[in-house]
């Protein structure tokens, strides 16, 4: 019996399990098993690359959030991502296989959908941590010599498209001993579509002082704190439809909560913690501003007016950024066409 006739009749065999079943078959599998499914059948294949499986699996997949940890290890020049579930991070934990440069230092966005960011200088992937798929984007354009890039990832849900958002800045001049920067390029990228960075207008000018700030995607738009002037703070907001930015997202109706952080000492000692975000539950986040071995944040609920202590193994004492409600996504990433020069 020959290799086509084994195919055929695995492909026979495949095609009498009834869909619905196959679909939640697939469901339950992460996402690393199904991408390497892909490649057992084309019945199999069609189901997995169809947009309304992602859309099913992201729904799932997103009632059980998971943390995603950037992992930078200095003196390996090398850079990690490892995933771990909330519930029980220190035993359902992976490390993500990542192809990185190793002599590139990257920003990572936070994860947008199941995807994320990655950039240093001119360098710009996207990424699925989930199934260790990353993709080089073309190379940004820039009429100068700049000092700082900044990017930002977002998803589109009116036009289903992802974009990334890129800023360009340079230092100019110092007023009262501040340095004062101007943004000059906005560009955007999107994903499967025309392979090309578009410069766009921005008619609010401001720049971001710590360009290690990361921005948040929201219902299509995407929410960074920036300088309008060399003083004032404000709340910038970016529409990936419109592709506008304006000035004013801090006048919009936003929820306050106040909270005076309780001592911890009696659960984690003498430490000091940056607050890092909010997770789907409600939760506070807090991380330690200093590397800890094994890693641990604070989990605070507000009602409750309780605290956790969450430990993740396996992490070492390098330098760790975590992001929060990070989902698994099956979806393969579009080929990206590159120069003879990228």
């Amino acid at each position: 019996m020959d290799k086509k006739q084994d195919q055929s009749e695995e492909n026979d065999l495949f095609s009498n399990i009834p869909l619905e079943l196959m679909i939640e078959i697939l469901l339950k599998l992460p996402a690393k098993s199904i991408a390497n499914l892909i490649f057992v059948s084309k019945h199999w294949s069609s189901i997995i690359l169809d947009k309304d499986f992602t859309e099913l699996y992201l729904t799932r997949s997103s009632t059980l959030p998971r943390l995603l940890f950037q992992v930078s290890v200095s003196r390996l020049k090398m850079q990690f991502l490892h995933s771990s579930s909330l519930e029980g991070p220190s035993c359902d934990h992976h490390r993500v296989a990542v192809t990185l440069n190793h002599d590139l230092e990257y920003r990572f966005s936070p994860p947008v959908r199941g995807l994320i960011c990655c950039l240093n200088g001119t360098k710009v992937l996207i990424g699925n941590p989930s199934t260790g798929e990353f993709v080089t984007l073309p190379k940004l354009k820039t009429k100068k010599r700049f000092i700082d890039r900044v990017s930002f990832f977002g998803y589109d849900p009116v036009n289903d498209l992802y974009k990334v958002l890129c800023i360009t800045q340079l230092y100019v001049h110092f007023i009262d001993d501040i340095r004062i920067i101007r943004t000059e390029e906005h560009q955007v990228f999107t994903l499967g579509a025309k392979q090309e960075w578009r410069m766009i207008e921005c008619k609010h000018h401001h720049y971001l002082a710590d360009p290690e700030k990361k921005g948040i995607c929201m219902d299509g738009v995407v929410y960074y704190v920036a300088r309008i002037n060399h003083k004032l703070l404000s709340l910038i907001s970016f529409n990936l439809r419109s592709e506008e930015f304006n000035d004013d997202a801090s006048k919009q109706e936003w929820s306050k909560a106040s909270l005076l952080v309780p001592c911890w000492t009696d659960l984690v000692g003498d430490q000091s913690f940056r607050f890092k975000g909010t997770l789907s539950t409600g939760e506070l986040t807090f991380a330690p501003c200093f590397i800890t071995d094994p890693f641990f944040f604070i989990c605070y609920d507000l009602k409750e007016k309780s605290a956790r202590k969450v430990v993740i193994e396996g992490l070492g004492d390098d330098y760790v950024n975590v992001s929060l409600d990070h989902v698994e996504s099956p979806m393969f990433l579009p080929k990206v066409c590159l120069s003879d020069d990228e």
